[in-house]
């Protein structure tokens, strides 16, 4: 068997991509609450907030006022997304650490989501990427559908390839191979991380998984094997794939965190606050979380 990484960042990112498509409105005191639970549990890095259009995205408008509200630790990351540079300003005003970027392996995702190649998507974050650097925060690419797409289906490793040095060559510190509507399998994984992985520093990968066809914990045992040692979850697995009707979205943290540890890989994350992270996310919701390890260890607890 080859040998795992002895330790795994997970990136958290229920309060920005987890709570993102939800339809009622959730507010600034409960997205605060939610990122301060987290914060307590451990995490390094967590993507609080998103500065895009409230038009686009309303979920995200009251990013200014979580940033300002939430209990800081020293040494987490706060990230927030940033699709151009009124939100990179609005990023900084928010004393984000790390701001993200994003653009699609997929020409036909890309030409149907933003109207325009992925070329041209990504030329447009050639002055977001220059000031972050400038203002010192760390800059983070994400690569969606790196595994397939809903509209041409199989992407192919070279157009990922070309994504992922686009991204380098802006100066990305953190470059996320996100499969974006959860097709992936693991050889299909094992492939695309170690074409991705011949452009960029492996240390720099991260895989972003979403669980729609039941696959993500395969997927992320099959990323661990090739060497990468970032992932991305979402707390009690909130957050749906609006390409794929009633699917779950991102991985579950806390099945993610039952795995690792199983594995004696070292996060540096308590799960047991996770556990209560994600009840009262979903309490707040009026739902069941969807995370497997998490609703049986809440009910393990409860006896």
């Amino acid at each position: 068997m080859s040998s795992l990484p002895k330790q795994v960042k997970i990136v958290e990112v229920g309060p920005r991509d987890g709570l993102q498509n939800e339809k009622e409105t959730i507010s600034a005191e409960v997205k605060t609450e939610l990122v301060n639970r987290l914060t307590s549990a451990g995490f390094a890095n967590i993507e609080a907030a998103s500065f895009v259009s409230p038009k686009w995205v309303p979920q995200m408008a009251t990013s200014k006022e979580v940033m300002a509200a939430i209990a800081r630790k020293p040494g987490t990351i706060y990230s927030a997304l940033t699709p151009n540079m009124q939100g990179f300003e609005a990023a900084l005003a928010a004393r984000a650490d790390e701001v993200v970027i994003f653009g699609s392996a997929s020409e036909a995702f890309s030409q149907k989501n933003i109207n325009c190649s992925i070329a041209e998507s990504i030329a447009r974050f050639v002055d977001v990427a220059k000031a972050a650097k400038d203002n010192g925060l760390r800059l983070r690419g994400s690569v969606s559908c790196a595994f397939g797409c809903p509209y041409q289906g199989e992407v192919p490793l070279d157009a990922v390839a070309d994504v992922v040095g686009r991204m380098r060559d802006l100066g990305c510190d953190e470059i996320d191979m996100a499969d974006t509507i959860g097709v992936a399998t693991p050889r299909k994984t094992q492939a695309v991380m170690e074409r991705a992985a011949g452009v960029f520093r492996l240390d720099g990968l991260s895989g972003h998984f979403h669980d729609t066809y039941g696959q993500a914990l395969a997927n992320i045992y099959a990323s661990l094997e090739v060497g990468i040692a970032i992932y991305h979850s979402s707390v009690s697995g909130l957050g749906g794939c609006p390409y794929a009707k009633g699917a779950t979205g991102n991985v579950a943290t806390e099945d993610v965190l039952y795995m690792l540890n199983g594995l004696g890989i070292e996060t540096g994350i308590d799960l047991d606050i996770v556990v209560d992270a994600g009840q009262y996310i979903s309490s707040v919701l009026g739902r069941k979380g969807s995370s497997r390890a998490g609703n049986a260890l809440a009910a393990k607890r409860a006896g």
